[in-house]
């Protein structure tokens, strides 16, 4: 879409005023805030132009103009200025990592929290469960007597457990072979290799298949859709927002934000390659609500994509908060996960 270079400050004006103050914008506002040298009758006619091009709408003919969301997708991909965090902030993230950071669930949930308390919006996350990941140790230890723990130790050296089923009749020394014979079986391969050994065990294991049945199952699980770890923080923030003072809409929102699958719908992207994804009202059939955005970012330790957090709010939503977070978190993070 072709816009002269008025039209386009004026366009971002009037995003980022109704970004801040949640009103109607008027040409008044524009020229007292913004462009002081024009008047308000050519500001007036560059707004009409503008609404007729699809990217402003009057709710009223006697009020000022919101955006569409053909006007903030503009917003986002063209206008935007980039933003930057302040030192307080910088430090309110590393500060908020310097625990916890063992498991992978446990750092992405403490970054949920992080994004969530720095933008005033939901926040949300999943962490991917990558059959590129390695392994690099395995241990089972008895819990109960028919019951184990199975830990493993990825690449990353980020731990995972789980609790999984055992022969009652095995001994703890049968338990501690079949641990070895795991362990040399899977160190070093990544999970993707793992479940091609299902159908290509050898002689030796076939003692313990019951226990490398569970083992299996409970990789296969971890890698699987049902396995991919669901986050969200803040979801009563929506209220903040004057648009949300509808019910309806609170409704709609929290259909979508308390439903698990219907979360990892909108957070996992086939496409590895981008870091900041900027979705606006719901497209494609989505399940992300049309008076709704989600700003997503990814991240990755080793290489591997280990899964994508991100925020979602209103359209009115301040994008350049949001992204100058997610990019500040996710350098944090990434740093957390090639340090481990």
């Amino acid at each position: 879409m072709k816009l002269s270079d008025r039209k386009r400050k004026i366009l971002q004006f009037v995003v980022d005023d109704y970004i801040t103050t949640a009103q109607p914008v008027s040409s008044k506002s524009i020229t007292e805030k913004y462009l002081k040298d024009v008047s308000s009758a050519t500001v007036r006619s560059e707004l009409a132009g503008l609404e007729e091009m699809g990217l402003l709408t009057q709710l009223h003919t006697s009020s000022g103009r919101v955006p569409s969301i053909e006007a903030y997708k503009l917003y986002v991909g063209e206008l935007m200025e980039k933003g930057k965090l302040t030192t307080k902030e910088i430090n309110f993230i590393k500060n908020a990592f310097n625990e916890h950071s063992d498991n992978l669930e446990s750092v992405v949930q403490n970054a949920v929290k992080v994004i969530s308390e720095l933008t005033d919006y939901t926040s949300v996350a999943y962490a991917a469960h990558s059959e590129k990941e390695k392994i690099e140790k395995i241990d089972i230890f008895r819990y109960k007597e028919d019951q184990a723990l199975l830990l493993i130790v990825t690449e990353n050296t980020l731990i995972r457990d789980k609790f999984i089923k055992i022969p009652k009749s095995m001994s703890d020394a049968q338990i501690k072979e079949a641990s070895g014979l795991i362990s040399k079986l899977f160190v070093g391969k990544a999970f993707g290799e793992v479940k091609e050994l299902s159908g290509k065990v050898s002689e030796e294991f076939s003692l313990y298949k019951d226990i490398f049945a569970s083992v299996m199952s409970a990789i296969e699980e971890y890698i699987g859709k049902d396995g991919v770890s669901v986050m969200i923080e803040g979801e009563g923030k929506i209220l903040n927002h004057p648009e949300y003072a509808d019910a309806d809409k609170v409704k709609n929102f929290l259909s979508v934000v308390t439903d698990r699958e219907k979360l990892t719908d909108i957070l996992v992207d086939d496409n590895d390659n981008i870091e900041i994804n900027i979705k606006i009202g719901g497209e494609n059939g989505e399940n992300l609500p049309s008076d709704c955005s989600l700003v997503t970012a990814t991240y990755s330790a080793s290489g591997v994509k280990v899964g994508t957090y991100g925020v979602i709010g209103p359209l009115r939503m301040d994008y350049q908060k949001v992204v100058s977070v997610l990019e500040g978190v996710g350098k944090i993070l990434e740093d957390i996960l090639k340090n481990k």
